[in-house]
């Protein structure tokens, strides 16, 4: 896509960073800080508070208006427990991690319109493919 292409106007929403860590090690650290530094508006959501650059890791399920896409960084077991919150969010999309798919969420989303994305999400967003 070019410069003023639909990529620009997609990072005026929201992406919401589900299992969300400041451990630097950990893939969903590195995802929110490659979203902060191409200029997406970032909420991270974990287990634990702490901090990622600039951006606080909220805990609980927070309302968040505007969400575009949810990114998933947490095992099936974990997820049952945010079913409903990601559906109330209602995101374009929902991109499942590398050891986060989840066929039955994948279905429940999928019956309600919402866009399925197996994939890796930092990989997308440092090959501008987000």
């Amino acid at each position: 896509m070019g410069l003023f292409g639909s990529q620009e106007a997609s990072k005026m929403e929201k992406t919401i960073v589900l299992g969300a860590t400041d451990n630097p090690d950990r893939y969903s650290c590195k995802a929110v800080k490659a979203l902060l530094r191409n200029d997406y508006e970032v909420v991270a959501l974990g287990f634990r508070a702490g901090t990622i650059k600039e951006t606080e890791i909220l805990t609980g399920m927070p309302h968040v208006e505007n969400v575009d896409t949810v990114l998933i960084y947490m095992g099936v077991k974990k997820q049952k427990e945010f079913y409903e919150y990601i559906q109330s969010l209602k995101p374009r999309r929902v991109i499942f991690n590398p050891g986060a798919e989840n066929p039955e969420l994948q279905d429940i989303l999928k019956s309600q319109g919402i866009e399925i994305v197996k994939d890796c999400a930092l990989i997308m967003i440092n090959t501008d493919a987000y």
